[in-house]
Parts: C-alpha cells; sequence; structure tokens
C-alpha cells in the first residue's frame, strides 16, 4: 500500500508542478507560479524515490498507469472536464499494465 501512497503523492507533485508551468505559458499567470511548479517537481522526483524497488526503470514504468489515472483525476476535479469512455477505457489498459509491472514474475 505504501508504494501507492508513493505513486499518487509523486502523481500530484508531477501534475501541479507541470501545470504552473501550463498556467504561466498558456494561461497567462505570473512567472511566479513557476516558483511553487519547481518545488512540486522536485517533490515528485523525491516521492518516486521512496517506491522500494531495486530498478529505477520498473518504477517509472509502473508509474505510468497512475500517472494516467491521476491525470483524469486532475482534469475532472481541477478543469471542470468529465473524461469520456476512450479516456477511462485507456487509463483501465494502463492500470492493468501497472498491475502486471508490479506484480508480474520477476526471472
Amino acid at each position: 500500500m505504501k508504494t501507492f501512497l508513493f505513486f499518487f503523492l509523486a502523481a500530484l507533485g508531477e501534475i501541479s508542478g507541470c501545470y504552473a508551468f501550463w498556467a504561466w505559458l498558456r494561461l497567462g499567470k505570473s512567472i511566479l507560479w513557476i516558483i511553487p511548479g519547481i518545488l512540486a517537481l522536485v517533490f515528485f522526483a523525491y516521492a518516486l524515490t521512496r517506491i522500494d524497488a531495486s530498478n529505477a526503470g520498473r518504477v517509472y514504468a509502473a508509474y505510468g498507469g497512475i500517472y494516467l489515472f491521476s491525470s483524469l483525476c486532475w482534469l475532472w476535479v481541477a478543469e471542470g472536464v468529465k473524461p469520456n469512455q476512450s479516456d477511462l477505457v485507456g487509463v483501465g489498459l494502463s492500470l492493468v499494465g501497472t498491475l502486471i509491472i508490479l506484480f508480474g514474475s520477476r526471472r
């Protein structure tokens, strides 16, 4: 369970950090938005290192599904856009891949 907590914390850091840059560059917000954005991205990188795994690449691969799920949650909650059926099918498939990577054979 701790693994998933750190995955979701990492996703929150990455999405909010990147959104801060989006807000500055695409939404015309103040350049000061990048300060919390940078801090959030540092937190994202730190959170990924807290996941107990011997290979960084495997962590990054498994994180992909969590990131996609979290991005759709952000889309709905922060941006007010409800994910469509294709979004949900796509994230469902990616989460299956995440589970296979995390719990599959290590031979």
